[in-house]
């Protein structure tokens, strides 16, 4: 495990409808669901209230691109979640690539024997899961943290 940052992650799936929340350990050994949380205007406030409850040491978003790595218009939609998260909690995020973290999570689901009208509620977050998954292991595997890490925007100096 070189490399590796002891703590405890939080991953965040993020769609037009629902956002799905995963955890891991602070070893990175398992990611699990946490909670899938509706699409409104108070998303942001509940993971903040999840992040209060388990002090992550980062927070990992979704990044949706389409099979060539573009921009997809939920590409922007993402963003702007993962800078708003970033700069009201403090924490560092981290935006991953999550193009197939959606299909596993329903090949996943079928695969337990659940129909794909019955997996709504939960899709978001196994697909939450395994992007931290997939984030924790890539940091074991390289030494390097996945994605790229969110900076502040600067404002402006203003004059006085």
């Amino acid at each position: 495990m070189s490399g590796f940052r002891r703590g405890t992650r939080i991953g965040i799936d993020v769609g037009k409808a629902r956002v799905g929340v995963s955890r891991c350990d602070p070893d990175g050994m398992l990611a699990v669901p946490v909670e899938t949380v509706p699409r409104s205007e108070a998303s942001i406030e509940r993971i903040l209230q999840i992040l209060a409850e388990w002090e992550p040491l980062e927070v990992v978003v979704g990044l949706p691109v389409n099979m060539r790595g573009e921009d997809t218009p939920s590409t922007a939609d993402a963003r702007e979640f993962a800078a708003e998260l970033h700069r009201r909690s403090g924490i560092d995020t981290r935006m991953v690539d999550e193009r197939l973290s959606t299909v596993s999570a329903h090949t996943a689901l079928r695969a337990s024997g659940r129909s794909q009208k019955n997996s709504r509620s939960i899709v978001d977050q196994v697909a939450a899961v395994v992007l931290l998954q997939h984030a924790v292991d890539t940091e074991k595997s390289t030494g390097r943290p996945a994605g790229a890490l969110i900076t502040p925007v600067q404002e402006p100096p203003r004059d006085v």
